[in-house]
């Protein structure tokens, strides 16, 4: 099994920054995609950052956010930058990969965080 722990939301005015984190543990073999989605109040949730073969970001926080990942912690960041409140949404990580299970067989896992609320004000 693979579990998920995010860290890092929070209240901050428009134009200021925070920094989210997502560690995943158990008995993983290796990860082959982490990324950062959003989801607004009556919203369907979007991808925001995407860091696997490619790096990819939504047009709305280009040039404002970076994603990043510590392999040896097996953790994704991501640095958001110039905040504006449209940017106020629970934030999911999301990791995919292959894992052992207790038979010691590999399988493939794609797992979600539990969710950290940004609220950006104006």
């Amino acid at each position: 099994q693979v579990q998920l722990v995010e860290s890092g939301g929070g209240l901050v005015q428009a134009g200021g920054s925070l920094r989210l984190s997502c560690a995943a543990s158990g008995s993983i073999s290796s990860i082959n995609a982490m990324g950062w989605y959003r989801q607004a109040p009556e919203k369907q949730r979007e991808l925001v950052a995407t860091s696997g073969g490619s790096t990819n970001y939504a047009d709305s926080v280009k040039g404002r956010f970076t994603i990043s990942r510590d392999n040896a912690k097996n953790t994704v960041y991501l640095q958001m930058n110039s905040l504006k409140p449209e940017d106020t949404a629970v934030y999911y990580c999301n990791v995919g990969g292959l894992y052992r299970d207790h038979y010691l067989l590999t399988r493939k896992f794609d797992v979600w965080g539990q969710g950290t609320q940004v609220t950006v004000s104006s």
